[in-house]
């Protein structure tokens, strides 16, 4: 086998690992309602970072591929169902984030604070399909929009229109936590994970 096989079957067998690190990730969650929050833009994060930008996308493929058989891998269970739920935006984005989090990678892994910033951006496809796909069940659904409108209420957050109420509770009460936590804490296990790997000649 040669040297470039050998990386690529390294590479997927980590994006397998990636992909149950996603899975356990989910199940550190804390239910504030409809929206938990969880760990796993920590995973998805690392997962681009330590793989680049395929293989991360690999990872979170897997992962939700783990989803759909039925695994209840997903910080709402398993099965296909799941994909057809008002969070199933957020799970949708994961592969994207992931591949953009890998190419920023590439060029921000030496800057660890560039690197932590980029991760806003790359963080971006799961903030704005969870809001499209939750905005369109929050429209039809008086539960969520009575969440969503004591979530803003609860933040101190002016309630300037539907449209803002439901972004509010679903992305912008969150990305504190996912930057200050989640993303913050990637980069630091990213650097860690890869100076072992280089220390130990081996290169991903």
């Amino acid at each position: 086998m040669g040297v470039n096989e050998s990386r690529d079957l390294y590479r997927l067998s980590l994006a397998v690992v990636m992909a149950a690190v996603t899975a356990l990730s989910a199940q550190i969650s804390f239910k504030i309602g409809p929206v938990p929050y969880t760990m796993q833009n920590f995973a998805v994060m690392l997962s681009g970072f330590l793989l680049g930008p395929a293989y991360g996308f690999l990872s979170q493929l897997i992962y939700l591929g783990m989803i759909a058989i039925g695994l209840p891998f997903a910080a709402g269970g398993g099965g296909i169902g799941v994909f057809f739920g008002h969070t199933a935006g957020f799970l949708i984005a994961f592969p994207l984030s992931a591949f953009l989090a890998g190419l920023f990678a590439e060029k921000l892994g030496n800057r660890p604070v560039a690197l932590w910033l980029s991760t806003l951006i790359a963080a971006a496809p799961i903030y704005l399909l969870g809001f499209a796909v939750f905005y369109k069940f929050a429209v039809g659904s008086a539960g969520l929009s009575a969440w969503a409108q004591k979530a803003v209420e609860m933040f101190g957050i002016p309630a300037w229109s539907f449209t803002f109420v439901i972004f509010a509770a679903t992305v912008l009460i969150y990305i504190p936590q996912d930057m200050l936590v989640d993303h913050l804490l990637a980069v630091v296990v990213y650097r860690y994970v890869r100076d072992l790997l280089v220390q130990r000649g081996i290169e991903l």
